[in-house]
């Protein structure tokens, strides 16, 4: 489908008006939620750890949507190719993060909940801190290559754009997609698995020493990972390595939606999400 006009593409205001509605619902959620995490529990938590980095990986998606609501609202992309390689990668980036951080959530909870005194010297502040660490540099790593690829598509754009490259000559596809598509699977696959384990603990072979208050709070966690995966992760991955054209943007926009429902996960992870940091600080203690 050929949708360009003099200067540009022709403007999509539905999707400019989903992005937007994504955009002021995410970042104050997302903003709200680091501040309470930062103000009101302990860093020694691994599960706070692994909340707060997934919080700043969606407050940077939100930072990126202006540039979308904009391109789709005028259909015209006047920022250059480097503040769109920018704003693309902070996307594909928050995705990937999202997903990985989502996956140590569930892992961790998994440990909690299953083997939990053989696995507190596995559940600490430090290790959790280099996973994350590790999640940051391997995002940084593969931007360059992924980064080189795009700036080498937009070149053979007929037409100054950006976020849609179907209407460059030579489609963007590269190696990574196919990396990341069965990354996300296999962390699909570990989601599924955690979230059978717990259930089939929480069922019947709960220990005394695996000390779970709120049980329902427990299984929504596991349930909104496998939600998000199945809703915002896989559709669009493979989306990506099957789908042309303008058809890809509806699944572009549901999984932006992570960073709007990434929020209910530090709620229901956290009984204490609201209590004062001293009684968060005991609660820790007697974990």
């Amino acid at each position: 489908m050929n949708n360009t006009v003099e200067g540009g593409l022709q403007p999509e205001p539905v999707y400019a008006v989903v992005f937007g509605c994504i955009m002021v619902f995410g970042f104050p959620l997302n903003a709200v939620s680091l501040w309470i995490l930062l103000r009101r529990h302990s860093l020694k938590s691994p599960n706070v750890v692994f909340m707060v980095n997934l919080a700043i990986s969606d407050l940077l998606l939100a930072f990126s949507l202006p540039m979308r609501v904009y391109f789709y609202a005028t259909g015209t992309w006047p920022l250059g190719p480097s503040v769109c390689i920018l704003t693309t990668e902070i996307y594909r980036k928050n995705i990937s993060c999202s997903a990985i951080l989502i996956t140590f959530i569930c892992v961790d909870r998994l440990l909690a909940v299953v083997y939990p005194l053989r696995s507190r010297h596995l559940r600490t502040s430090s290790n959790a801190w280099k996973a994350v660490a590790l999640v940051w540099l391997f995002v940084l790593v593969v931007t360059i290559p992924q980064s080189v690829s795009l700036s080498r598509s937009l070149n053979n754009c007929t037409v100054p754009v950006c976020f849609d490259y179907h209407h460059c000559s030579t489609p963007f596809k590269s190696v990574w997609l196919y990396f990341y598509v069965v990354l996300v699977f296999i962390m699909l696959a570990v989601n599924i698995v955690c979230t059978t384990l717990v259930s089939w603990t929480l069922r019947s072979h709960l220990t005394d020493s695996a000390k779970v208050s709120n049980k329902v709070n427990v299984m929504l966690i596991f349930v909104m990972n496998l939600v998000m995966f199945a809703v915002c992760f896989i559709p669009l991955y493979v989306g990506f390595l099957t789908i042309k054209g303008t058809v890809i943007r509806p699944l572009v926009c549901l999984a932006t939606m992570n960073c709007c429902l990434d929020p209910l996960l530090y709620y229901f992870s956290l009984d204490n999400f609201w209590k004062k940091k001293e009684d968060v600080d005991l609660a820790t203690r007697e974990e």
